[in-house]
């Protein structure tokens, strides 16, 4: 037990140096109007350089991510049938899809995933 603890503590003071180095070792950045402006060959800008994108497509974006992340959390339940007992694997089966579908109705009762 103690040396868990003499691992984590010094784990923790080698991180806490080399943020501190890091930190004071970083090139400074001069906050200037031309630094932080795009380069348009020396010339002005003559537009802001940011766009601005649909937050709805940023949300569909996001819950895509979700799902995509859930579903190769599901893959791998197949391949352990043969592993693990039925019963165990068909109720740890069913609550994770039952949880994906209870997120699904959610986002879908909110209107998330109209696009309009």
């Amino acid at each position: 037990m103690f040396t868990v603890l003499l691992i984590a503590i010094i784990t923790l003071i080698i991180s806490y140096v080399v943020l501190t180095l890091a930190t004071l070792l970083s090139k400074k950045t001069i906050l200037d109007r031309e630094k932080n402006s795009p380069y348009e060959c020396g010339f002005d800008p003559k537009g802001s350089a940011r766009l601005p994108f649909s937050l709805r497509f940023f949300l569909i974006a996001i819950i895509f991510l979700i799902f995509d992340v859930e579903i190769t959390l599901l893959l791998p339940v197949a391949s352990t049938l043969s592993l693990t007992n039925i019963f165990s694997w068909f109720f740890t089966s069913l609550v994770f899809l039952f949880i994906l579908l209870l997120g699904l109705y959610y986002e879908w009762s909110q209107s998330a995933l109209e696009w309009s």
